[in-house]
């Protein structure tokens, strides 16, 4: 059998001419640019800007004779107008608690105008009486798609408290917790004793587990709920005990330019992701590995302290707090989860793990470039849109109840940023 192959003619000059003389038409009509060209890394992000609008001192230190202060979350109520802030007391001075809060905010200024404390809601334990003090240390807060809380607590591993994430009603009920994996929780914990036991002295050394006081220090909510799967997002604020780094081994990128590969001198935080399908079914999808930067000069600790997530899936800010002689720091930068390595099958950062891409980060603001004082930042939430359409995030401080620290709220503007190489 053979085969017939059919030949397009060849175009003639004059076609080419006809063609030439026709683009020519469209471009001095239209006006003809070239596309711009976008690189492979730009394709990961969201182009965000932040702009500095206001800073609110308050002054605030007791409500309704409840001490008012230590606060690590803050959580905007859209349905409300209003604000919820988690105090991370751990139970000594007043019980475990949260406050709703009010701010005032210009929005065609750009500006707070005001702060109210509203009512204090106690947290009650799985035995629907209050957490017994030294048993809880609240630190992360949302709120979820069906109008419940969610709170994440670090526990104490020198006195053998486990960490948590839990569930619990608007006025402080709990629920459930949601679930953990073995390799989170202190090996300090007596595991034949209740998860939440009384605080006491542990007798043995930890090997294993979150760091003490570096445990889940963010929490955040992305997703439908009522019915439908919603997202939820935490992270510890420091490497487990088992994660810390390598100082012995040189790093070969910085972590801020984006290191897609995994560097034994670099601090990770463990970053879990839940799909919540309804009340009986939540389930961990996957674990990444968080890149913490170096602590900056002057500055001897830094962790991740809160998260945010963005409307555009697997998209996030963060916020890392430093502190040390030389006082206080804090950045935030926008976070993708694209390409990230799952690690959930890791206890521990051990063997050879030159294959796995950690989560990918860029600073997007830096609060020391604003020459003002920086307190002990650890809450963030988007707020409502401003005059301009742009959307405002609130950041707030954690006093640590001491008369001579202040708990701040910084007003920011989140909005969209022109892409790179785009045309002007």
């Amino acid at each position: 059998m053979t085969e017939t192959i059919t030949r397009r003619p060849a175009w003639g000059w004059k076609r080419w001419i006809v063609w030439g003389l026709m683009v020519i038409g469209v471009c001095g009509l239209v006006g003809c640019t070239p596309l711009p060209q976008v690189r492979a890394e730009d394709r990961l992000w969201t182009h965000l800007s932040l702009d500095y609008l206001d800073r609110y001192d308050v002054t605030i230190r007791e409500v309704d004779g409840v001490s008012f202060g230590g606060l690590s979350a803050i959580a905007y109520d859209a349905k409300t107008g209003g604000y919820l802030v988690l105090s991370d007391d751990r139970g000594q001075g007043d019980p475990a608690r949260f406050y709703d809060l009010e701010i005032e905010i210009d929005r065609e200024a750009g500006s707070i105008q005001g702060v109210r404390v509203g009512d204090v809601h106690h947290l009650s334990a799985a035995d629907a009486m209050l957490y017994p003090s030294g048993s809880i240390d609240p630190e992360g807060l949302a709120i979820t798609p069906d109008d419940t809380l969610l709170i994440s607590s670090e526990g104490d591993a020198e006195r053998g408290i486990a960490p948590f994430v839990a569930e619990f009603s608007r006025d402080g009920r709990y629920l459930r917790d949601l679930p953990l994996y073995d390799y989170f929780i202190p090996d300090t914990v007596n595991s034949a004793t209740s998860d939440r036991p009384s605080a006491g002295v542990s007798n043995s050394a930890q090997t294993r587990g979150v760091q003490n006081n570096a445990g889940f220090e963010s929490l955040t909510v992305g997703g439908r709920g009522s019915g439908e799967p919603y997202r939820v997002f935490t992270a510890t604020e420091s490497p487990l005990w088992q994660d810390l780094p390598n100082l012995d081994t040189p790093p070969t990128t910085n972590p801020e330019a984006n290191s897609a590969t995994f560097q034994p001198s670099t601090a990770y935080s463990r970053f879990i992701h839940y799909s919540v399908i309804d009340h009986d079914r939540t389930q961990i999808v996957a674990e990444h590995l968080y890149p913490l930067d170096p602590p900056p000069i002057g500055a001897t600790i830094i962790g991740l302290t809160e998260l945010l997530a963005l409307d555009q899936p697997g998209h996030f800010l963060s916020l890392e707090r430093a502190y040390g002689p030389l006082g206080l720091f804090a950045k935030i930068y926008q976070v993708t989860l694209a390409g990230a390595s799952d690690t959930a099958s890791l206890a521990s950062l051990t063997g050879d793990l030159s294959g796995i891409v950690p989560i990918r980060k860029r600073l997007l603001f830096d609060f020391s470039s604003l020459q003002q004082p920086i307190d002990n930042l650890e809450g963030m939430t988007i707020g409502p849109r401003l005059a301009d359409g742009s959307q405002s995030l609130l950041v707030i401080s954690d006093d640590n109840f001491n008369p001579e620290q202040t708990t701040q709220i910084w007003l920011l503007r989140l909005s969209e940023a022109a892409t790179p190489n785009s045309p002007q």
